[in-house]
């Protein structure tokens, strides 16, 4: 897996460097006190009478250290995995929407984060709030921008009622919201570029939704032919004979909201061994059991390395955690993940607090 970031976190707001180095060594040294009894004794680290100034600068060194991990990774945004950049917010409850620049899509539309309003392509999963309610303020400011009126793709059962709502979004602001609004049903393939087409799959949450497999399409020379010289194939194909097979390829796949589920479901292997799969992990500990996942709709991260074998794909992108959770409980939380399982796994966290905030 060729992973640029295991974690994408937000930039925050830091003391400049210089200053918070001494503040911290300053407070270390005050916390942590050489003890007396321990002052000339022979088996402290580093011998002599210096070993508990030293034994202190050591803490403050290791402390420093996890410091400046944990402020480099906040300062990240986006991942990069098997050559996509992935960016994305995606919080419980709140907001979700990611972005795959280089296929122009976004999945799901959160509050209409400024980020998503480039792609020209938008994939909804299903109806909740945090995941269509920025649609009418994506579709307006495209238009703000002169930007070509979006395709958005839906679930065909609230196509109709997603029509309705921009209608009243039209009624109340006197603006146009041109777009292209495709009920895209099970089964059905939508062609986005000449190499790339998108399927939806199906998912199970709490209420109706889907997710989407972003394919690109190659094309193999026919068995039949393999055996030919360049100069007769040039000639078959000049002829209008057909002779390459279309095969598509599971690039990227994106669940939304799902119970487990979905893994278990022997029509969604594609989605099972995309190059990249993005999908959710709500809840990552023992204080939420999977029943209660399930009984909302969602994923424990416990079900992930239960089902762990039925992923065949190159990266797994983590979405969606419950915001009772810091950036330090995700990225715990990953590290106890199979290591098979988790030298594949990375997580978009922006939008979580760190507890270097």
């Amino acid at each position: 897996m060729a992973a640029g970031a295991l974690f994408s976190l937000p930039s925050l707001r830091l003391l400049p460097r210089a200053s918070t180095r001494v503040s911290r060594f300053h407070t270390l040294a005050v916390r942590k006190p050489v003890d007396p009894s321990t002052a000339n004794s022979g088996g402290r680290r580093g011998g002599g009478k210096g070993g508990g100034l030293l034994s202190v600068l050591d803490r403050a060194l290791a402390d420093e250290e996890e410091y400046r991990r944990a402020r480099a990774q906040v300062q990240r945004k986006g991942v990069e995995v098997e050559g996509y950049a992935i960016e994305g917010i995606s919080v419980g409850g709140h907001e979700t929407c990611v972005t795959v620049p280089s296929l122009n899509v976004a999945f799901d539309i959160g509050r209409g984060p400024q980020f998503a309003v480039s792609q020209d392509y938008l994939f909804i999963t299903h109806a909740h709030l945090d995941h269509i309610g920025g649609l009418p303020m994506y579709i307006a400011t495209r238009g703000l921008y002169n930007l070509k009126p979006p395709t958005v793709f839906v679930p065909p059962c609230i196509r109709d009622d997603v029509e309705d709502l921009l209608q009243v979004h039209r009624r109340m602001s006197q603006i146009e919201l041109k777009v292209e609004l495709v009920a895209l049903d099970l089964g059905e393939t939508y062609e986005i570029r000449n190499d790339l087409v998108a399927r939806p799959f199906q998912t199970y949450h709490a209420i109706p939704s889907q997710g989407y497999v972003i394919y690109s399409i190659r094309r193999k020379l026919k068995k039949q032919y393999a055996h030919l010289k360049g100069s007769q194939i040039m000639k078959l194909k000049q002829s209008g004979t057909e002779i390459t097979d279309t095969i598509l390829y599971p690039e990227v796949a994106f669940t939304g909201d799902t119970k487990s589920d979905f893994i278990l479901d022997p029509r969604n292997a594609d989605a099972l061994r995309a190059k990249v799969l993005i999908t959710e992990a709500t809840f990552l500990d023992d204080n939420v059991d999977v029943e209660h996942a399930r009984e909302h709709g969602h994923m424990h991260l416990s079900e992930i390395m239960e089902h762990s074998q039925w992923f065949r794909n190159e990266t797994i992108v983590l979405t969606h955690f419950s915001n009772r959770y810091s950036l330090e409980d995700i990225r715990q939380a990953v590290s106890r993940l199979q290591p098979k399982l988790h030298s594949k796994v990375v997580a978009i966290t922006e939008g979580f607090k760190s507890e270097y905030r």
